[in-house]
């Protein structure tokens, strides 16, 4: 199957967008200008303004003396190509591939895509429809190349290019269709070349010396003889699947229906090539043009289809359908190789290698938030609150042991919180100390245990650290920072608990 390009030509979207907000523009003459070395310039004119003879570069004075009662608003070149961009991504409702084309047009790939409507007629007469219905004016075509779509959805009078037919369709259109620069247009007026025809057979020789190499690259684009590529609004992941609605879907059922037959199709593919899926978004795209979206993760790449969709089932609730949803898209956002359960069956101790606990962390995380569960692994640092480090993932390997020699508390404080502790004696611990305004006496200690912190890290006094036991029962890892000595005051600090 070739390639087929569809062309949307917005020509007066700009101004069409000031009648979607002011609809009593509708009946009445208008412009958009911009000051240009001291004068404003018109940029655009709507409709009825192009009747009555006003055209983008006429100074607005002169156009408010052939019309009086033209009225003029200021051009937002940077809001309309933002404008531009959001009109892109409403198309991928009719195509994965969608890219602008400045300063008023569109280029969608077809390729494939027109079955779904039983044609390019309805294709085209569909997209139609939307933009209408949006409140633009639109002009569309569709042909086997950029070219030659953008060529006759602007200039033809026509709007299906048969395959293989855009040379002879392309004939009968002006120099300006091949969007060429205006000195050559109007060097080719002069010589009297007014039409494609007129020129397509002069040697690629003569044509070149005359008009340069842009010239013939945008010919050869038109007609074929040169590919020409498209930057899409999104780019296309490599792990995604559609799923186009005949008819909107309104129900959670609905929704439902279509996750599963995404992550079937989109797991099944992953199967095969030993990949899972870490991250994946499913989208919906509403008859009204909003996008409703949610997103899993997972702690090993998995293809379990059972797991996946109840990931996405628990945030189903959130996605309101309005008017209904004619799109659904899944998207795989990071695959990784899947490591099979055989090449585990050596290990002495499954632990996290274990799918069944990586699945139930996973729901845990999509229920309460990614930031619910974290892994911990040792890094190679003296000073407590430097010595583990978070886990990238699940499956990471720590690069240095635990250090299991001196105990350690079960919960370590980020931040070591300052204590007061009474009548101390030199290089022993604390008899009383006070936390929070809670009075500990310590009925057991053992210590000190001395830490420095790197040198290269950073310079302070070293740390003793003692484990203490008050009258409840409960055990602390307490710390003096530096020598003890009279005149300097104590600074004591608790850094954790220990079960």
């Amino acid at each position: 199957m070739g390639k087929r390009f569809v062309s949307i030509s917005l020509r007066h979207f700009r101004t069409n967008w000031f009648t979607i907000q002011r609809p009593g523009l509708r009946s009445v003459p208008f412009v958009l200008a911009n000051p240009d070395r001291g004068r404003l310039l018109i940029t655009q004119a709507n409709r009825l303004a192009m009747n009555l003879g006003v055209y983008p570069g006429t100074a607005l004075a002169d156009a408010r003396a052939m019309i009086p009662s033209l009225q003029a608003f200021r051009d937002k070149p940077a809001f309309f190509s933002k404008l531009l961009d959001q009109l892109a991504e409403y198309c991928i409702r009719f195509t994965p591939i969608v890219a602008t084309h400045p300063p008023d047009g569109l280029i969608l790939d077809g390729s494939g895509c027109t079955h779904l409507w039983e044609g390019e007629k309805r294709y085209l007469d569909e997209i139609k429809k939307r933009f209408e219905r949006l409140g633009y004016e639109v002009n569309l075509a569709i042909a086997d190349t950029i070219g030659a779509a953008w060529a006759i959805a602007r200039f033809g009078n026509f709007s299906i290019s048969e395959p293989a037919q855009q040379i002879n369709e392309l004939l009968p259109l002006p120099p300006q269709a091949l969007r060429l620069e205006i000195d050559v247009v109007e060097r080719l007026n002069r010589l009297g070349l007014r039409t494609i025809d007129h020129f397509i057979r002069i040697p690629r020789a003569a044509l070149r010396r005359r008009f340069g190499q842009p010239f013939i690259q945008r010919l050869d684009q038109a007609i074929g003889k040169e590919e020409e590529t498209i930057e899409p609004i999104h780019p296309i992941e490599p792990y995604q699947e559609r799923l186009p609605c005949l008819e909107p879907i309104v129900t959670a059922t609905g929704i439902e229906i279509a996750l599963q037959q995404l992550l079937e199709t989109l797991s099944h593919r992953m199967q095969q090539e030993g990949k899972g899926l870490r991250i994946a978004i499913f989208k919906c795209y509403r008859v009204d043009g909003i996008v409703e979206s949610i997103e899993i993760g997972t702690n090993r790449p998995s293809h379990n289809i059972k797991h996946l969709f109840k990931l996405f089932e628990d945030k189903i609730s959130t996605i309101e359908p309005a008017l209904g949803i004619e799109l659904f898209i899944l998207e795989a956002k990071n695959i990784e190789p899947v490591v099979t359960t055989a090449s585990r069956l050596w290990e002495n101790s499954k632990g996290l290698n274990d799918d069944e606990i990586c699945e139930l962390l996973d729901r845990i995380t999509g229920k309460f938030g990614s930031t619910s569960i974290r892994r911990y692994l040792p890094d190679e640092h003296y000073w407590p609150e430097r010595s583990v480090k978070l886990a990238g993932s699940i499956d990471q390997q720590p690069t240095t042991p635990w250090k299991i020699d001196r105990p350690r508390p079960l919960q370590l404080l980020s931040h070591p919180d300052a204590i007061q502790v009474t009548a101390p004696i030199p290089d022993y611990p604390p008899m009383l100390f006070r936390y929070r305004g809670k009075l500990h006496k310590v009925i057991k200690a053992d210590g000190p245990e001395r830490i420095e912190q790197e040198w290269w890290l950073g310079t302070g006094e070293h740390r003793d650290y003692y484990v203490l036991e008050d009258e409840e029962g409960s055990r602390f890892w307490i710390f003096r920072s530096g020598h003890y000595g009279a005149e300097i005051p104590q600074q004591w600090f608790l850094h954790g608990y220990f079960a």
